[in-house]
């Protein structure tokens, strides 16, 4: 399927690291890319406690990674250390998540291939029957608990490894808002309730205007909310991934012009 996102400014808030692959879909989809990293990818401050997991993979019998950069740390890691043990089962959350996998070459991976969330993941038949199943996830400093609790409830031990940590760029919104004022910037793009919260806190006052009536995208329902508690209004929520979100802003500019 063809998008078109008619040559509209796209705010990419995504940390530098993860926006690259985004922009370059924007700039297919006929669009133009403003990145604006309103989250950080930092090194655990301690890494003692994830070299001693990744020690003892073989104690478990699933690991799931939570994103793309939890993959990336985690795999790095795993990799100067050992090899994966034969017998662990590999998830993860959303497909780019999978893709980062594969490029490890782990293959057989458990992941779900619609919205891609804790939910959907849980609803999956490998998830079902794991009482007495020791489950490491993979994820960043202060993850949501929903994963892990239910699982935990399902009667499996959780183990979290937390392989990164996520801070707020020390960054002047000035050029920013001058884009804003000239009216280049056409949407705004989210993808944690986080980085919402960041964007909201960095733009200041005046910024905070134009935030509210910018069409601003969503992955999820949970960062839905957060942007209508923040007086957002116009917060749409679109299909998982990067192309539900090009799918999404192209669909919303052909009806709104």
């Amino acid at each position: 399927m063809t998008y078109n996102l008619q040559g509209k400014g796209i705010l990419v808030t995504r940390p530098a690291q993860l926006a690259d692959s985004f922009s370059e879909r924007i700039r297919a989809a006929n669009g133009h890319p403003v990145p604006f990293p309103v989250l950080e990818i930092l090194d655990t401050a301690d890494p003692d406690p994830l070299n001693r997991l990744v020690d003892a993979l073989d104690t478990f019998d699933l690991a799931i990674f939570i994103s793309p950069t939890a993959v990336n740390k985690a795999m790095n890691l795993i990799r100067s250390r050992r090899e994966l043990p034969d017998g662990l089962k590999i998830a993860a959350i959303g497909q780019g998540s999978r893709r980062e996998l594969a490029h490890f070459g782990v293959q057989h991976i458990i992941a779900p291939n619609q919205r891609f969330d804790s939910e959907h993941l849980l609803a999956m038949p490998e998830l079902q029957s794991i009482a007495n199943q020791n489950i490491i996830i993979f994820r960043g400093d202060g993850g949501r608990e929903h994963l892990g609790d239910t699982l935990t409830q399902r009667g499996a031990t959780v183990t979290y490894a937390e392989c990164y940590r996520r801070g707020r760029p020390d960054r002047d919104a000035g050029i920013l808002l001058r884009q804003w004022s000239r009216g280049e910037i056409k949407a705004v793009t989210i993808t944690s309730a986080e980085g919402l919260h960041n964007l909201y806190d960095m733009v200041g006052k005046l910024g905070r205007q134009w935030l509210k009536s910018t069409p601003v995208f969503v992955s999820h329902p949970r960062i839905l909310e957060v942007a209508h508690e923040l007086g957002l209004q116009q917060g749409i929520l679109t299909d998982s991934g990067d192309d539900g979100m090009i799918a999404g802003m192209s669909t919303w500019f052909q009806q709104h012009g």
